[in-house]
């Protein structure tokens, strides 16, 4: 088997065309657009299609450098956080914890599938968890963290190429469910965005630029430079948290520090022209989690799915169903049944089976249509990158101990 990597600036360039060639496929396909998928998803599957059909074909496997994949999370989470304005954060306590309560039950309820699941197949001690909370709501990251422990746990050979198949399907399952849920709510309940809210992630679809607009090269590279200053400080965060024995993503550093920045900076030095709620900042956090997104779909190597068997293809569809049918009929009404609620709805796909930045894109792919929901982009990325981690780990342990 030859083995193709592909170095750091050409994956990214990659990427770009990548995104590209899913806004093009969207355009010419009316569902996909209909139903709210996001371009990077629609091209980057496409691309990751291209590469399992090289290595069934040809016998090449090929894999991406993502050095700048990071980068361009970091960039879009403290693009988040610099848009948290201390009104919407008050406005988000109460949901917060809603969503935080709602979450941690489907965390609890998705692993007791995954449990019924592997007893019903008769499948090797162990295995369970890999097909829960591990893989689906923890993402790969927790799966490779855990992956070893249960292998040595259990005996399993296998656990960490299970895990990893169950986290990617999941990833491609989350992308490809959560714009047509919110899509369906929308429509039945005729919901929509407030008209004049600025935008949080990305520029609306099909408006024009206003003549009032002062998006330009000055705007976009002051906002540029607050984003490296708030992301410089989030290194030293992560730097103290970790000294002190405290270990979370880095983006969740940046974030929480984006979020003081800007509701401290403004006050202090209110002639200083902040980046909150810019067009500037929407489209720079845009194009991140689209080249982000772009880069983690197309790095997908498919043919590792192959040889697990059909377990894992019905545990993840027995997963997918339980996560709509919650999302319609626990989430949607519990929010409050309402935009926001429909926004948040489409970001818990990527809380229950994919990843954080999957359920921002959801998110995103919906407001550009049918407006912004900055309550929504303020309290899920809480909640699914920072809170139900530490919940998740608790249950994970009690689980394979």
């Amino acid at each position: 088997m030859e083995q193709v990597a592909v170095p750091g600036f050409l994956s990214l360039t990659i990427a770009i065309v990548v995104f590209f060639l899913g806004s093009g496929v969207n355009k010419a396909i009316d569902p996909l657009r209909n139903w709210n998928i996001p371009e990077a998803v629609t091209g980057g599957l496409l691309a990751a299609l291209a590469t399992l059909l090289i290595y069934r074909v040809f016998g090449i496997a090929i894999s991406f450098d993502l050095g700048a994949r990071d980068l361009l999370l970091l960039y879009f989470f403290t693009g988040i956080g610099l848009n948290a304005r201390l009104a919407d954060l008050k406005a988000g306590g109460w949901p917060l914890v809603i969503l935080l309560g709602l979450t941690i039950a489907y965390l609890i309820l998705q692993n007791l599938i995954a449990l019924g699941s592997a007893a019903l197949l008769q499948l090797p001690d162990g295995m369970a968890p890999l097909l829960g909370s591990i893989s689906l709501i923890g993402g790969h990251g927790t799966t490779i963290a855990w992956a070893p422990i249960l292998t040595q746990r259990f005996g399993l050979a296998n656990a960490m190429e299970v895990g990893v198949a169950s986290a990617t399907l999941g990833l491609i399952v989350a992308s490809l469910v959560g714009g047509p849920v919110a899509g369906l709510l929308i429509k039945r309940y005729k919901l929509s965005g407030k008209p004049n809210e600025a935008p949080v992630v990305g520029l609306p679809q099909g408006k024009l630029r206003p003549q009032n607009d002062d998006l330009d090269h000055f705007t976009l590279l002051r906002t540029i430079l607050v984003l490296n200053v708030a992301v410089l400080i989030g290194y030293g965060v992560d730097a103290f948290l970790t000294e002190i024995g405290v270990r979370l993503p880095l983006f969740v550093a940046c974030l929480m520090v984006a979020i003081v920045l800007t509701n401290i900076v403004p006050r202090i030095l209110p002639r200083l022209a902040w980046p909150t709620r810019t067009r500037a900042l929407a489209l720079i956090s845009d194009l991140s989690l689209n080249i982000f997104l772009a880069m983690s779909l197309m790095s997908m190597q498919l043919w590792t799915l192959g040889g697990l068997g059909p377990a894992l293809v019905v545990v993840i569809g027995l997963q997918t169903l339980a996560a709509v049918l919650y999302m319609l009929f626990v989430v949607f009404p519990a929010m409050g049944r309402n935009y926001d609620a429909a926004v948040i709805s489409a970001g818990f796909s990527g809380i229950s089976l994919g990843a954080t930045p999957t359920a921002i894109a959801n998110m995103t792919a919906v407001t550009k249509t049918h407006g912004p929901s900055p309550v929504a982009f303020i309290i899920l990325p809480l909640v699914s990158a920072f809170f139900i981690d530490i919940v998740n780990a608790l249950v994970i342990g009690f689980m394979v101990r």
